[in-house]
């Protein structure tokens, strides 16, 4: 496959730490790619070696089919937006935009024309001549999104772009990014370590933890096939268990001696308050609710099973469960931990149903 943006076998220490670890993955031509991962995994560090603010101690980056570790950060086509913005304060919108098209020596005919397009593009032309401390925090980010494109780069670097604003102005930028960027077909990567914001935006999520590329792949592929117990446990809502064998369906020919770390999602959970209500009453477990919590589209439910505080969603349209009621439990799969590997295992009590069935 042939990658717009590469990134080869890239190893990164500052003093004793290692901030890369033999980190490797591949940009398409027009992805949108978001790096995903907790805080201190690396993520930043990987940008800036891309953008050549950093050099890697070992690898090979490669942007357009040229290898680029010894080119200047000028020299490689990218355009990179600064977590805090980094606008300049005594400039306006239009001047901010400019200033980098100015450095290049471009006319000012042509610098017109360019910030005229980059002002409608980002919905800006009304407060051209606005400085930024007048602007509210989502405009200095499109503002700060718009000078990095003035250059017309190869490739669009982004640093927790969504950090400093407010949830709804957040939820909006996401929906307008993303929709800016495929319009526009340059390739670009953000950082974050927010799971929402990922699933929402990239098209391709690469998941960084301690310096290493644990997965790379669509959101769906991410959630919906993690391949090693970080990501399992890592994205979404997860309650890891130390021994799934305890469950009703799960101590069975599968659960030999060794490693029965597990991962349980809310969605693996089907919860009731009573046999009438469950699909499987002779799987199900009993258990007491812990906590509700409002989700808007459910409630979200904590309930202690078999000692073990898991949580699973339930819809508004069933009667509520209140804390200390008791109620049933019935968990249709569970993520296995071994070797580590991830495998989906089915609850033992669904395989014996479809026989009789």
């Amino acid at each position: 496959m042939s990658y717009e943006v590469e990134l080869k076998h890239i190893e990164k220490y500052f003093g004793s730490f290692k901030a890369a670890d033999d980190a490797s993955f591949g940009v398409e031509k027009g992805q949108l790619a978001g790096l995903l991962g907790p805080s201190g995994s690396g993520k930043t560090t990987l940008l800036r070696m891309l953008a050549g603010l950093e050099q890697p101690d070992k690898g090979d980056i490669w942007i357009a089919g040229r290898r680029v570790n010894k080119i200047p950060a000028r020299e490689r086509g990218i355009g990179f937006v600064f977590q805090n913005y980094a606008l300049f304060r005594h400039m306006t919108v239009r001047d901010n935009l400019a200033f980098g098209l100015r450095v290049q020596k471009v006319d000012d005919h042509t610098i017109k024309v360019r910030t005229d397009e980059l002002l409608e593009l980002t919905g800006l032309t009304a407060v051209a001549k606005r400085y930024p401390q007048q602007l509210s925090g989502g405009q200095r980010q499109r503002v700060a999104f718009a000078r990095a494109l003035a250059p017309n780069p190869k490739v669009l670097l982004l640093d927790e772009p969504f950090a400093a604003i407010d949830a709804k102005v957040r939820k909006e930028l996401r929906s307008w990014l993303r929709e800016a960027i495929h319009n526009l077909g340059i390739t670009s990567l953000f950082v974050t370590h927010d799971q929402d914001e990922a699933v929402e935006v990239a098209d391709k999520i690469i998941i960084v933890n301690k310096g290493r590329i644990e997965q790379a792949g669509s959101p769906v592929e991410i959630y919906q096939s993690p391949q090693t117990p970080f990501v399992a446990d890592f994205i979404g809502e997860s309650v890891k268990v130390e021994d799934y064998t305890r469950f009703k369906g799960f101590g069975d020919e599968q659960s030999q001696v060794g490693n029965h770390q597990g991962i349980i999602r809310p969605e693996f959970i089907e919860l009731a308050k009573d046999e009438r209500e469950i699909s499987l009453p002779l799987g199900a477990e009993q258990g007491v609710v812990k906590a509700t919590y409002f989700r808007g589209s459910n409630m979200a439910v904590d309930i202690e099973v078999r000692g073990q505080i898991l949580r699973a969603a339930r819809s508004l349209e069933k009667e509520p469960l209140q804390v200390g009621d008791k109620a049933l439990a019935f968990i249709h799969r569970i993520y296995s931990l071994e070797a580590g590997q991830t495998r989906i295992i089915e609850n033992r009590a669904k395989r014996q149903e479809s026989v009789v069935i």
